[in-house]
């Protein structure tokens, strides 16, 4: 599975961090930057990563931000995608398995590492339920193709 990753200077360092965690793990990482510390604007890695989530370049999507909260609603402008903001590994499960949800977005200001790759782990690892949910995530596509 190939995994498109970026964050701003908030997220830097996690983004790193998780970038290393998916690659022992077997998958394939883009990392769409930054590359540093150095203060940036987090909406453009927001759309590079959403962009390529929505075009197929890669599976899924996981943003880093300061609270997370900036990059989740600059993903979700990008047609296709349902970011979601990972606080606990349940809420990402559900999020997952009921939204299919497809980029994540962490608070780098609000987690540690060690929970930042749990929830990363219940983000790939948690498959879309399909059936009911099914046509919910459908009628947010129709919200979408009408705007």
């Amino acid at each position: 599975m190939k995994i498109a990753i970026g964050a701003d200077h908030a997220g830097f360092e996690l983004k790193n961090q998780l970038g290393d965690v998916l690659r022992q793990s077997g998958y394939e990482v883009c990392d769409f930057g930054t590359n540093s510390a150095e203060s940036t604007d987090y909406p453009d890695y927001a759309r590079r990563v959403a962009q390529a989530v929505a075009n197929g370049t890669a599976e899924r999507g996981v943003l880093v931000c300061g609270s997370g909260v900036g990059m989740s609603i600059a993903a979700n402008k990008v047609r296709g995608v349902r970011a979601a903001l990972g606080v606990t590994p349940e809420e990402v499960r559900l999020t997952r398995a009921h939204n299919n949800a497809n980029v994540l977005t962490l608070g780098a200001r609000f987690i540690e590492p060690a929970l930042a790759c749990q929830l990363l782990q219940a983000f790939l690892e948690t498959p879309f339920e399909g059936g009911r949910h099914e046509r919910r995530v459908a009628k947010i596509s129709q919200i979408e193709e009408q705007l």
